[in-house]
């Protein structure tokens, strides 16, 4: 079923575009890939990132904040980095280029939700105090992409690196997942793993 992928803010793309086009730009956030690009580079592929605010503990919903946009910046066919724009007070602005094993992943989890027998509307989800990333898939395929809060029958796909104990490119119920994940974001939780 094909994933209803909501329009990015056109300020965020261009935004995202402009970098691409200053070597300072480029240069500055040390991605190697985007220096060495054989073609020209595009960016597509855009989802709404979402950070985790609340998981959900005793009866209470999930929460999230928008956090900006991200585009998987292309050389040819081949995904060699990411930009990310993030809002301001007067709209969208650059925020930086980035490389790493999301990429691979995040392409790979838009690849297994593709497959999936029911529409969705992709996002990625950080959660912080875990290093962790998501494909959110939102249920509700005519939400506003900054809608914060999570929908009956959502999906999460974990990236890899996922935490240890949750497995990358399984997919969760939100349900299921976000209760799991409140005892590991506790302040006590995290005072143990940093002693």
């Amino acid at each position: 079923m094909p994933l209803h992928v909501p329009p990015a803010p056109a300020p965020a793309l261009r935004s995202i575009r402009t970098a691409l086009g200053s070597p300072t730009a480029v240069r500055e956030d040390r991605t190697p890939s985007l220096r060495s690009a054989r073609t020209p580079l595009t960016a597509g592929d855009p989802l709404p990132v979402h950070v985790l605010e609340q998981a959900g503990a005793r009866g209470t919903a999930a929460r999230t904040r928008l956090t900006g946009w991200r585009f998987l910046i292309k050389d040819g066919d081949r995904a060699v980095a990411a930009g990310e724009a993030m809002p301001t007070p007067d709209g969208w602005a650059f925020s930086h280029f980035f490389e790493g094993p999301y990429l691979a992943s995040t392409e790979r989890a838009l690849a297994q939700a593709e497959a999936l027998p029911t529409p969705y509307q992709p996002r990625l989800l950080s959660v912080p105090g875990l290093y962790m990333l998501t494909l959110w898939l939102h249920a509700d395929i005519t939400a506003d992409a900054a809608f914060e809060l999570f929908a009956p029958g959502d999906v999460l796909i974990p990236l890899a690196p996922a935490p240890p104990g949750i497995a990358a490119h399984r997919p969760h119920r939100a349900a299921d997942l976000l209760p799991l994940l409140t005892p590991r974001l506790s302040p006590g939780a995290r005072l143990q793993a940093t002693a």
